[in-house]
Formats: C-alpha cells, structure tokens, sequence
C-alpha cells in the first residue's frame, strides 16, 4: 500500500451502538486508515456532505430514525458519491431478502455479524487499494492535462516567435537591400572619383611644384588632406553598415566637445559662406562616440550645403533631458529619461509632406544638378540614432529652413 500516513485513507464507520463502532475500528486498526464515525443515518450525511473524499464505508442495516437501505438511497443521490464503494453490515436476519435490497440499495458487498476480522480486513483493504489507483490516476491525468496546457501556450509562443523571426527576416531582406545599395555608392561611385582626385593632387605636387606659387600648393594639400579625409569617412561608414550594433562601444559622453570637432570639420566652409552656428551647453548622453561624430556631421553638412545663395548659413544647436512620459512617441519609453537635440537652419528647407520621405536612402529633394550629394546623409542619421534605441523627427518649410529633433536616452 503506498498511502502516506500525513495523507491516510478516509474510512467513514456508520452504527448507531457506539461498542459496534469501537469493535470495528479495533479490527480495522491500521496506521494508513483515518476513521470517522456516525451513529445514525442522519449523522453519516451531515459528515458526507463536508467530507466526500472516502475509500469506502462500511454501513449497519438496522439504525433508528432511518435504516441503512434509506442511507444509502440518500447517499447515491450525492453525484460526488455515487462510486464510492459501501459495505452493509447486519446481525440475524433473513439473509437472501436483505441481500438482494442491499445490493439493489448500491452497496458492493454484504457482511453478516459475527464479523470474522481477517474478512472484513481483506475486504476492506481491496476498497482501499483500489481507491489509491484511482486516487493516483486522476492525479496523473490532472498532471498530463496540465502538461497539455503548457504544451499548448508553449506551441503558442513558439509560433509567436517564429512569426517574429520572419518578420525580422523580412526587414532583414530589406536592409541588406538598403545596404547593397549604400556599399555599391561607397565603393564605386565615391571611390572612383576620390581616386582620381588623389592621384592627380598627387601629381600636381610632384610634377608640377615648380610651377605653382604657395597658396597654389597649399591648396592643393589641403585638397590632398580632404580627400583623405573623405576617404577614412567612407571607409568608416562602410564598417559601420558591416557591423552588428552589439560590436559597438556605448559611453556616457558629453556631446560639446563632439560638436567642437564637427565645426572644425567644416571650419573651411563656415568661413567661406560666413555661417554661424550657436550651440548652448550639450546634455550627456548614452551613445557610440564616433556614430554620433557622424550622426551631427550629417545633420551640419547638409545644413550648410542647403542654404540660400547669398545669405549666411545660422545653425543653432540645443539639447536638454526630457523624461520620455512627456515625449509624444510608442517607440520611447515613458520612465526613461532621453537627451532631447535640435538642430536648426534657415536654409532651403523642405515641403511638409516630405517629412518621411527625406530619410529613405538615396531620397533626394533638391535638383541635383544645383546641389551635389548621394542621398544617404539622412538616411544613415537616422539608422544611427535608431542603433542607440532613440527617434529623429524631421519638420521644414520651404524656403524658411529645418529643424531636425532627436531623442536618444541619456544614460
């Protein structure tokens, strides 16, 4: 028997002579048996009605106010006790009528006192085997529809993830699209023509230094150092397209001295078109230094590119923390805090309903003839603030400038 003793078979005992009830509990006696008794049909009920979980119970026929037969009858109205396994017990009396009534009655089996005690023992310790098995089994059952039930949710996630990993495959085709497209710009189209530029600021220095005055050679230097530069600009960004964000270094850096070293990068140019560009103190933020070099190199570069012919460039730069809550945006999120950045010009702008439109690669909104430039600037700003979880919102009026807004979190 593998019944627990914390956990022991419940046997109800119903007679109405208290000696017959302590008679059947001594012959019963058995550590894995807990007894309850009732000394009428009346009280066998009232325990049945709070306590039905019984291996089985052993019921005496003749009992005042109402016999076993009646119990009984009661009892199976019960649904939660129609199977549970009774026994009558009686004393002298005619055997084949109240055999068959007692059966009839529902019980299992019938026992005629005297009790021989290694019968009822056998006897009872079947009904109680039999209740364990069943005991366990339902339990087992529970425990395979409860196994069902996770199946069923882990299939559900499971087929979650896989829609997930096919739409992130999808986006993926996407980009390496995008990509083929940026990598076949910035290796043929921009190398090509860099190229030659060297090779010929090269030359000129080498052949012709004779003949060219010194600010003829410093000019040429200065376009020998600037294709340089443009051509470790290239090669920078075409790591960049190559490499997983994970790779990358994120620091909790100050972003003034990132924009002193762009406006040096442009120094030559804000002087020759006499641009001024304010910037107040920068915020701290969470970023990869040299993307953001390049995000606000973008950003500046097309500000002064874009500007009216004759009128002075003015670029203003501002941030500030901003607690995401405040920022009208499902991408951000509300707890955290962002380092809010604008960066505004009064160049050419753009019409309103090219908001979207300008970050798409090689978008261009300008005649290209007038205004020199591949289309990916803006693009490539926006997949670097994307890289450091952030949003940039584009807004313009034609022929009264843009102003760029970008939320990157602060730490």
């Amino acid at each position: 028997m593998k019944m627990k003793e914390d956990s022991p078979a419940k046997i109800l005992l119903v007679d109405d002579l208290p000696e017959n009830l302590f008679a059947l509990e001594l012959m019963l006696s058995n550590k894995y048996y807990l007894f309850m008794k009732a000394n009428s049909g009346n009280e066998a009920l009232k325990i049945l009605l709070h306590e039905q979980d019984f291996a089985i119970i052993l019921m005496d026929v003749q009992m005042p106010e109402m016999d076993g037969f009646e119990t009984v009858d009661l009892i199976r109205e019960i649904e939660t006790l129609k199977h549970v396994p009774i026994i009558f017990l009686t004393a002298s009396m005619d055997r084949s009528v109240y055999i068959f009534k007692g059966y009839q009655a529902g019980a299992v089996d019938y026992m005629i006192k005297p009790l021989i005690p290694e019968v009822l023992k056998a006897k009872v310790a079947v009904f109680v085997e039999l209740y364990i098995k069943t005991h366990e089994l339902l339990v087992q059952n529970e425990e395979k529809e409860k196994r069902a039930a996770e199946l069923i949710i882990a299939n559900k996630e499971l087929a979650f993830q896989n829609d997930e990993k096919e739409k992130r495959a999808a986006e993926l085709i996407i980009a390496n699209k995008e990509l083929e497209s940026f990598n076949y710009i910035s290796s043929h189209d921009l190398q090509e023509p860099l190229r030659k530029i060297q090779i010929f600021s090269t030359r000129l220095i080498a052949d012709e230094s004779q003949n060219l005055s010194d600010k003829g050679k410093e000019y040429v230097l200065k376009i020998e150092d600037s294709a340089k530069r443009m051509r470790t600009l290239i090669d920078d960004l075409l790591a960049y397209s190559r490499t997983t964000i994970s790779e990358r270094k994120f620091e909790t850096t100050s972003l003034t001295p990132i924009i002193e070293a762009v406006k040096n990068d442009f120094k030559e140019i804000i002087t020759a078109k006499q641009a001024t560009i304010e910037s107040g103190e920068m915020c701290d933020a969470y970023i990869i230094p040299f993307q953001f070099h390049q995000l606000m190199h973008n950003l500046i570069g097309n500000a002064l590119k874009f500007s009216h012919p004759g009128k002075p460039p003015h670029i203003i730069i501002n941030s500030r923390n901003i607690k995401g809550s405040k920022i009208k945006d499902q991408i951000l999120l509300s707890e955290k805090e962002y380092c809010h950045i604008t960066v505004t010009d009064n160049g050419i702008g753009f019409a309103p309903q090219y908001k979207d439109h300008i970050f798409e690669i090689f978008k261009r909104l300008h005649d290209k003839e007038k205004i020199s430039g591949t289309g990916i600037g803006l693009t490539i700003a926006k997949k670097i603030v994307e890289n450091h979880n952030g949003v940039i919102i584009a807004t313009g009026e034609l022929n009264k400038g843009a102003s760029f807004d970008i939320y990157i979190p602060s730490t």
